[in-house]
């Protein structure tokens, strides 16, 4: 054994593969300790239904969100990934980001701005819907994409457990009274934007990437070579917010708080998965030939955390203070949701997206999202909140088991690949 683990240290890829996997390990062991210690006394605190408005403008901002980051969480990913040695292609890689991401936020900010101010229900709680737009800003400058790229995840760890902490500790510090929510977001876009600043900071000095002004002709091509991958991560909102957004609209605040606190446990669960997606991501785009053992290591490590939820179910509902009749049936359909989410992540993002087949995925994307939204809005008038956890699971299947059956269907298209 001792032997074994000395010759899988040797191997440079391995190295960078498990540092890499602790790095995000770490992140996200951090990130699902402080939510569970903040979550529960945010709920005790401000109450299901102030903290449903939180989670109301939070998933308007992240209709947005994905128009920011316009894909690059992939596609910059791919490419600083093939040419991390050339200086010239990351200074024009980083322009690109930076130059296209800014335009995105001042259109999302003006249009946010128009909804708020035009619908009446936000109007009255806009202080909540405006200190939640700085997350935008915060993503759009956080440099996931270049840390990622060069497999350097020990940059992403560091500074999102800094927003972590800084939100953690100000949570129990300023939120004392029920009146008090408003200060929720207020923290969380300090912290993200902060964050973001930081990681500019480091490409700039450490990595010495300079900025060039682009030409219109590059900007529009950027946007065009983009828009398969961008409507493949932004399609998927549309049912997966507009399901929490409906719920808001169609309900109570009250029940969009128990619905985002029972999803908070699944969404946990989903990015304890991503971090093995991301960590070999990087990899897979080098050496094709890993797919095989990450496919069978991410589909072991679903089943194992779908029935282990399940299993401690009573404690968490004990420790988030959930006590809805209907919990536990909400909990358990959102549960097969994680096996269409993690289908998805192996056959799309780390073997299609890989082989740079971005339109077949786009539009399985495109159709299982559409489906979604078409059922969201019957479903919820019908079965409320267990309607919202019935689409967003349902959705989520369709989008992965899609991915599924094409890669057995082409599978001998690419064997010699």
């Amino acid at each position: 054994m001792k032997n074994k683990l000395k010759s899988l240290l040797k191997n440079k890829d391995n190295r960078t593969l498990i540092e890499n996997f602790f790095s995000l390990s770490a992140l996200q062991v951090v990130g699902l300790i402080l939510p569970l210690i903040t979550l529960p006394y945010v709920l005790r605190v401000v109450g299901f239904s102030n903290y449903g408005i939180i989670v109301l403008a939070a998933s308007l901002i992240a209709y947005f969100q994905s128009v920011t980051d316009f894909s690059f969480k992939i596609t910059a990913t791919r490419d600083v990934a093939i040419f991390k040695h050339n200086q010239k292609k990351l200074n024009l890689i980083y322009s690109k980001v930076i130059t296209i991401k800014a335009i995105f936020l001042l259109l999302s900010y003006l249009l946010i701005t128009v909804i708020v101010l035009v619908y009446p229900p936000f109007r009255e709680e806009m202080l909540v819907f405006f200190l939640s737009m700085p997350l935008l800003l915060g993503y759009a400058l956080f440099p996931e994409w270049f840390f990622q790229g060069i497999e350097k995840m020990k940059y992403i760890t560091f500074l999102n457990i800094g927003i972590k902490v800084f939100f953690t500790v100000c949570v129990f510090i300023f939120l004392k009274q029920k009146e008090d929510y408003w200060i929720y977001p207020f923290l969380q876009s300090a912290g993200f934007v902060g964050a973001g600043l930081v990681g500019q900071i480091i490409l700039l000095r450490k990595y010495k990437l300079k900025f060039v002004f682009l030409k219109k002709r590059q900007i529009r091509n950027t946007i065009q070579e983009n828009i398969p991958v961008f409507v493949n991560q932004f399609v998927p909102t549309l049912y997966n917010n507009t399901t929490t957004f409906l719920l808001g609209i169609l309900t109570t605040t009250n029940l969009v708080g128990i619905y985002d606190a029972i999803k908070r446990i699944i969404d946990l669960a989903v990015k304890v998965i991503n971090i093995l997606s991301r960590v070999f991501f990087p990899l897979i785009n080098r050496k094709k030939n890993v797919f095989g053992n990450y496919r069978k290591l991410i589909l072991i490590f679903t089943s194992i955390l779908s029935i282990g939820i399940l299993l401690i179910h009573p404690y968490l509902f004990w420790y988030l203070n959930i006590d809805y009749p209907d919990a536990l049936l909400i909990l358990i359909i959102l549960v097969v949701g994680i096996i269409g989410f993690s289908l998805y992540d192996i056959f799309g993002l780390n073997y299609f997206i890989v082989k740079r087949n971005d339109k077949l995925v786009m539009k399985n994307t495109i159709r299982a999202s559409l489906i979604g939204l078409v059922l969201v809005f019957p479903l919820i008038s019908f079965f409320g909140i267990i309607g919202a956890a019935i689409n967003l699971s349902f959705s989520r299947l369709i989008m992965g088991g899609g991915m599924w059956f094409k890669y057995f269907k082409m599978k001998k298209i690419y064997e010699h690949d």
